[in-house]
Parts: C-alpha cells; structure tokens; sequence
C-alpha cells in the first residue's frame, strides 16, 4: 500500500518511464487511482501536481490528465548551418532540423514581424554597435502542424540588411537560403557562430505564444554569427519548448 504523495508519485513515475502509460495516454481519474493505491484523493492529487512540476503529465482541458510527449524533432547543432544547406541549396535551418527528424515543412511554418529598433544590451554588445544604434530585429514564430516549437529573434546592423528581403515580414524564409543566403548576397557572408544554450521557465508572454503546459520549461539559445573576417552580421535569441526537441551536435573534437 502507497501512503505518501512522494512515495505514490514515485511509483507513477516510474510507470510513466517503462511506457505504461505511453507518451499521450490519460491517466486514470483520481477516484480510481486513490482506490487502486489505497490513498485518499488529497494525496493522489499532490502526486499528480509533483509529476507536473516535473514535466511528466499536463492537464487537458476535458481530457484529464495525460502524459507528456517525447522530444519529437532533432534539434542539429553544427549539421544545421553548413553552407552546402543554405549557400548551394535551398535549406533554411529550421527545415534542416525537420527533414532529419522525418518531418514536412512549409514556407509559413515560419511567421515574422520586422521593426527598426533600439537593441537590446545584450544584442548591441554582441554586434558591436552602440546601444543608441537602431537595429532591424526580425522576430519568428516557428510552428509545427499548427502548434508553435520556437520563436527566434534576430537583431542586425541597419546598414548591413537596409533594403534586403531580411526586412520584409512576409511569412516564410527571407529566401531560398534563408537570412545567411541573403547576408551573403549583402557582402556580409556568414562563417562563424556562436551559441550558448540554457534553460529556465517562460515568462507568460512565451507561455502564451508558445502554448506552453504548466511545468514546461523553455531552453534559450543566444547565437552570435560573424564573416570570415571576424565581423559579427546577426545575433539571436530563440527560446525553445523543451518537450519538443531533442538537441544532437555532431563535430570533430579539436586537437
């Protein structure tokens, strides 16, 4: 007989890691589960609330309680940038993740708006500019089948992207290539990037764009990219649901 929440948890969690019930399955009703566990509803609630915060089960709204999805799409770390993609293809990085993960794609996937701004500290810093600088940000909203995976926010140069279909908030890739395609035919060719990765919970501005679950939190990856020369053309932020990546980096370790 289970007598704690901790100790009831526990055992769901454990359910939950062998399958039984499967990414997607609605748990039992919290009268059947304090009957079959021989607990009273206060607790089976408490369990249930602990499996939330960790992100395991989310409540549906006419549903119950149902089990968390696994990371559905690769997330390609250097793979996703390589130039045979958006130089000498038509590949932009997002499409990359989803063609190795098997899944389709769609110009408006991909949703923008472009505004000509202050940026951010932390944006101008990155770039080099001063902080009184206007900047264009171009910020994404990426979706998969209608639920949104991603948003991605993108500041660069004025100068650098004036004039450009950077500039332009039509749904979809800014071209063929995507924004490197476009930096390139700019003279400002992408060559090196930097990326730094975290993880916390989303504000509930992101909370509600992303139609995140209770529990959920986001990872946050800050991208700086520059030229051959050195020169920083693009900094981004993207703040990603993290059920709904696995992140996979493929490189040669250095000597």
């Amino acid at each position: 007989m289970t007598h704690g929440y901790k100790e009831l948890a526990g055992q769901l969690r454990a359910q939950i890691a062998q399958g039984t019930p499967a990414p997607g399955d609605t748990l039992p009703r919290q009268s059947d589960l304090a009957d079959t566990y021989g607990v009273n509803v206060k607790t089976v609630r408490a369990a249930v609330a602990l499996l939330e915060a960790e992100g395991l089960v989310t409540p549906v709204r006419r549903r119950g309680t149902v089990v968390r999805e696994q990371p559905t799409m690769r997330r390609l770390g250097t793979e996703r940038y390589a130039k045979s993609k958006w130089k000498y293809g038509n590949t932009v990085a997002f499409a990359a993740d989803r063609e190795a993960s098997n899944q389709t794609w769609a110009p408006n996937d991909q949703t923008q708006t472009v505004e000509l701004s202050s940026p951010t500290p932390e944006a101008a810093e990155a770039l080099g500019i001063d902080g009184d600088e206007h900047v264009y940000v171009r910020s994404r909203l990426i979706a998969l089948e209608g639920t949104p995976t991603h948003t991605l926010t993108s500041y660069y140069r004025a100068s650098d992207v004036a004039g450009t279909p950077l500039v332009d908030p039509q749904p979809g890739p800014a071209s063929q290539g995507g924004g490197f395609a476009v930096l390139t035919l700019a003279g400002h060719e992408p060559h090196q990037v930097t990326e730094a990765i975290n993880s916390r919970m989303p504000s509930p501005d992101e909370t509600d764009r992303l139609k995140i679950p209770a529990g959920e939190p986001v990872m946050v990856l800050k991208r700086t990219v520059r030229t051959a020369e050195g020169k920083p053309v693009e900094y981004a932020v993207g703040v990603h649901r993290a059920s709904m990546f696995s992140w996979q980096y493929t490189f040669d370790m250095p000597d």
